[in-house]
């Protein structure tokens, strides 16, 4: 009886130990994300004022869902970059205009689900909006999508410019019918950003930032921003007019993937 006992007792505690890890895992797996190095900031702590419209938390981009890593519409960047932006900004709002980022620090899982996505050949649901003149079956090889982007060093932000009083862009409704990013600015959805010429992240060579095409108050709103910011340390991607790069950058060769959310920063920031 003593030893069925004791059989029993150690079943039951082997049982409660199995138990007891099986229902830590989650929290377990929740402190394994990795956090951002200490020079990483939110730009709301270095400049409340610039407009921050964080597409891919949302189903408004060239996938249709929301991508993986981005958990906080927050705009996370490197300190330095962060400041550069500030002084940008203070320039911009004397003369009747805000910065509003689409996008800043990606982690390497966004890519991931990016490069996922293009390999599914099948998937089309926003060629529409986003790539109506580009075989999928292109996307690697003419560069809208990559292994790695720049975005995930941390100082790589995509930016435009709204002017002053900024109205509201109205929601995007997922299945809303779809018009070409290169359309009008009356015909393709209401961004409340000045008139660039295209949409944001519009795959197409109309996104050059120096294309021919492009003229008038169009190619002098992209000026108007690549003058400014390029005066304050940013370089950007000639073939795209929202894709500047704060340079030197604090991390060249380091490709982070701690996620986009407040919890990722120190409590510092």
């Amino acid at each position: 009886m003593t030893r069925l006992t004791t059989v029993a007792r150690a079943l039951i505690a082997a049982v409660a130990v199995l138990l007891a890890s099986t229902a830590l895992t989650p929290a377990a797996r929740a402190g394994t994300d990795p956090k951002a190095p200490k020079d990483f900031v939110a730009l709301r702590s270095v400049d409340p004022t610039i407009l921050q419209e964080m597409r891919y938390v949302t189903e408004h981009n060239f996938v249709g869902e929301r991508i993986d890593g981005y958990r906080q519409p927050l705009c996370i960047l490197t300190r330095p970059a962060a400041e550069a932006l500030h002084k940008a900004q203070r320039k911009l709002l004397r003369q009747g205009y805000t910065l509003k980022v689409y996008d800043c620090y990606r982690p390497q899982r966004a890519v991931d689900h990016f490069v996922r996505w293009a390999e599914d050949l099948d998937d089309l649901a926003m060629k529409g909006e986003f790539y109506p003149n580009v075989d999928k079956t292109r996307l690697f090889a003419d560069g809208y999508i990559a292994a790695n982007s720049g975005h995930s060093r941390g100082s790589t932000l995509d930016v435009t410019l709204v002017r002053l009083p900024a109205k509201p862009t109205r929601p995007y409704h997922p299945r809303e019918p779809l018009v070409p990013c290169f359309a009008s600015k009356g015909a393709r959805f209401p961004d409340n950003s000045i008139d660039m010429g295209t949409g944001f992240d519009c795959f197409d060579t109309l996104s050059h930032t120096l294309d021919p095409r492009v003229q008038g108050a169009q190619r002098a709103n992209r000026l108007l921003l690549k003058n400014t910011l390029e005066g304050l340390g940013f370089v950007n991607l000639p073939e795209e007019w929202w894709h500047y790069t704060f340079k030197p950058e604090a991390h060249p060769d380091t490709y982070f993937d701690f996620p986009v959310a407040r919890k990722s920063l120190t409590s510092a920031h």
